[in-house]
């Protein structure tokens, strides 16, 4: 029978190229690779049945989109980088176990996928950047730019915090009648998938049974390794030590998020201190960047467009 979430597969890969980015794999080491879509003009147009090679760094100030837990990057961000990539080079990964990016390393926490983000983006070129990170990228993003401080000039987070503490965990997942983040991030049957989305979007989403199937199968593979992955996030601590960021960090919020309200955002703010700034968005929840694109899209460009301008995309 066939899947239509893996058929629809080439038509948003053929989207994502018309939008100016194609798929690299980036091999770190033996036994770790990460798969990237990057701009289009950083890489040859190879001979037939040859892989493309790096041919060039971005020119342009580079933005990096990292995705969140339920899908790989460019159906997070399939509304996003059209719209920033005129003016930008845009980047999106696949974390580790997400969209064919694997490793046998056994350690599953946020420091390897951002120490594994920084080594695939270095050898793509890209020696600085803006990250912007969704749910489970935020936390990848906050770990990137506190262990790489010269690569990230600058963080956007939606629907994220900087460190998923047992009380923060236990008191989430007892608010949204959930006895574990497993069983609301890793469903395995239609009703757990409905249930995951009607917690994570404003409005009410509908689709049939038949769809939501077929992204089961398609989206939710490595489920082990994802388990484990959602062990690693969880920290033995209630206040867990807030580094000093350098860099400005933008707060870009659905404001009615279940899962990480406005106010666990507002008290972040106040953690990080001044170089940190709250943005609500009206009428969206936690799926923000795809419930409301085009106002996302406003707000995640005039930020952008308000860091100061630096001489030479990667200086």
């Amino acid at each position: 029978m066939v899947n239509w979430v893996a058929l629809q597969r080439p038509l948003l890969h053929g989207l994502m190229k018309m939008a100016g980015v194609r798929p690299y794999t980036v091999e770190l080491e033996p036994g770790t690779s990460m798969n990237f879509w990057v701009p289009n003009e950083t890489l040859d147009k190879p001979k037939k049945g040859q892989k493309p090679t790096v041919k060039a760094s971005p020119t342009k100030p580079v933005v990096v989109l990292v995705h969140g837990f339920a899908a790989e990057g460019i159906v997070t961000w399939q509304f996003q980088i059209g719209a920033l990539s005129k003016k930008y080079s845009v980047y999106v990964p696949d974390l580790l176990f997400f969209g064919g990016s694997a490793t046998d390393k056994a350690d599953r926490s946020p420091t390897l996928q951002a120490e594994c983000l920084a080594a695939g983006l270095r050898k793509l070129g890209v020696e600085r950047c803006t990250v912007v990170g969704f749910s489970y990228g935020g936390m990848v993003g906050f770990k990137l730019a506190e262990l790489y401080p010269d690569m990230v000039r600058a963080l956007v987070v939606s629907g994220s915090i900087l460190a998923m503490t047992c009380s923060v965990s236990d008191e989430t997942m007892e608010r949204l009648g959930c006895g574990s983040s497993s069983e609301l991030l890793l469903p395995s049957s239609v009703k757990g998938l409905k249930n995951l989305l009607s917690i994570a979007a404003h409005k009410k989403l509908y689709f049939p049974d038949r769809l939501h199937k077929d992204f089961l199968e398609v989206m939710f593979t490595n489920r082990k390794e994802r388990e484990e992955l959602l062990e690693g996030l969880v920290i033995d601590t209630k206040d867990p030590t807030i580094p000093k960021f350098p860099q400005r960090i933008h707060l870009l919020w659905g404001e009615n998020d279940q899962i990480f309200q406005q106010e666990l955002a507002h008290n972040m703010k106040e953690q990080l201190g001044e170089n940190a700034t709250f943005e609500g968005i009206k009428k969206a929840g936690h799926l923000v960047h795809l419930e409301r694109p085009c106002v996302y899209n406003r707000c995640l460009k005039r930020f952008l467009a308000s860091l100061p301008h630096e001489d030479g995309a990667q200086k």
